[in-house]
């Protein structure tokens, strides 16, 4: 997950991300790490944080992933990814 320390869409899929019990979230910190931002803008196609992979599948930000959620595909990709 690509996000910044003061980002609160950041720490709502955090917060998610730990209800659904997923304990090793690789987080780079943008905001500490500037030249890491153009990686995820190349790599997702979008400069907002976060941006949230979940195994090889770049998933979007913090409302794709609730999104993913309400239709009950969530755990079923966090079990794949596992």
């Amino acid at each position: 997950m690509y996000l910044t320390a003061t980002c609160p869409f950041c720490q709502s899929a955090e917060r998610l991300l730990e209800q659904k019990r997923v304990g090793d979230i690789e987080k780079i910190r943008v905001d500490l790490h500037p030249e890491r931002r153009a990686e995820m803008a190349k790599k997702s196609g979008r400069r907002t944080v976060p941006q949230i992979w979940i195994g090889s599948r770049h998933v979007g930000g913090c409302d794709d992933l609730y999104a993913l959620d309400r239709a009950g595909e969530l755990d079923s990709l966090l079990k794949e990814a596992s």
